[in-house]
């Protein structure tokens, strides 16, 4: 479902994607994981088609995202880590508007509407302004309207930052429904080690712009000779505090504004 070779992005003498190459199979649930400022940011715009590589190639779907990205972004759905919603709008109101811009057409908009918002768990709640809402909520709707348009690929950007531990698996059992289910491919990017152990299929750790090890949990553990996954992660990119020296979280927010202005 996705196909990275050789992928290469530049800023200046700032190398920020060195030369990765990666696969992710149809409906696998794939962790993308890194420090800050490790090339999460840039490759997700890369593969989202929010920005130009340097170098190499990526296939999403069969597609080549850089000459048809139309039809690229019908077959993705992005869950960025910064809030998107509009919070003056309803949840129903979010969800009927994001439908439009795909261009779904309105009786399968609507049922698709209800369904997400029962699985989500928020369909009581639709017609409530969205700024009512907790942060739990608004992330189940943020990712429920992402998957309106039936994408074939979701890609999840630290979606349960911030929550608390009975939301977060709440989150994932219906992220995993989904991938279930609708044999979704997720690509998801997360801070929580334990979510990357219980809930991806493979996982790639990228440092300085390189992919430095990629593997199931069980094999990334056997190569570190480690006992749980976040120290297979340490003993892979180091111990040390690191500061977010390329902007990572303005970039989010541009990702995010690029995407709704597409």
């Amino acid at each position: 479902m996705i196909k990275v070779r050789n992928l290469v992005k530049t800023f200046g003498t700032l190398r920020a994607v060195d030369d990765i190459s990666f696969d992710v199979e149809q409906g696998e649930i794939f962790a993308f994981l890194g420090p800050n400022g490790a090339g999460k940011t840039t490759t997700i715009k890369m593969l989202t088609t929010l920005l130009r590589p340097t170098s190499g190639t990526v296939e999403l779907d069969g597609l080549d995202p850089t000459v048809q990205q139309n039809q690229a972004r019908q077959r993705l759905g992005i869950i960025f880590q910064d809030p998107s919603l509009d919070d003056q709008l309803t949840a129903w109101e979010n969800m009927d508007f994001h439908g439009v811009l795909y261009h779904v057409p309105r009786a399968v908009r609507h049922q698709r509407i209800e369904s997400l918002l029962n699985l989500f768990e928020l369909w009581d709640r639709r017609d409530d302004l969205v700024k009512t809402y907790s942060g739990g909520m608004r992330r189940r709707l943020e990712i429920a309207r992402g998957l309106l348009h039936t994408p074939r690929i979701v890609f999840l950007d630290e979606p349960t930052l911030g929550l608390d531990p009975q939301t977060r698996n709440q989150l994932w059992t219906h992220v995993r429904k989904i991938n279930t289910d609708e044999k979704v491919t997720v690509f998801l990017t997360t801070h929580y080690m334990e979510e990357a152990d219980r809930v991806a299929n493979r996982i790639a750790v990228i440092d300085h712009g390189r992919i430095v090890a990629q593997g199931t949990s069980h094999e990334l553990k056997t190569r570190t000779e480690t006992q749980n996954l976040e120290d297979a992660f340490l003993k892979l990119t180091g111990t040390r505090i690191r500061e977010e020296t390329n902007g990572t979280a303005e970039n989010n927010r541009a990702m995010a504004r690029m995407w709704r202005r597409r």
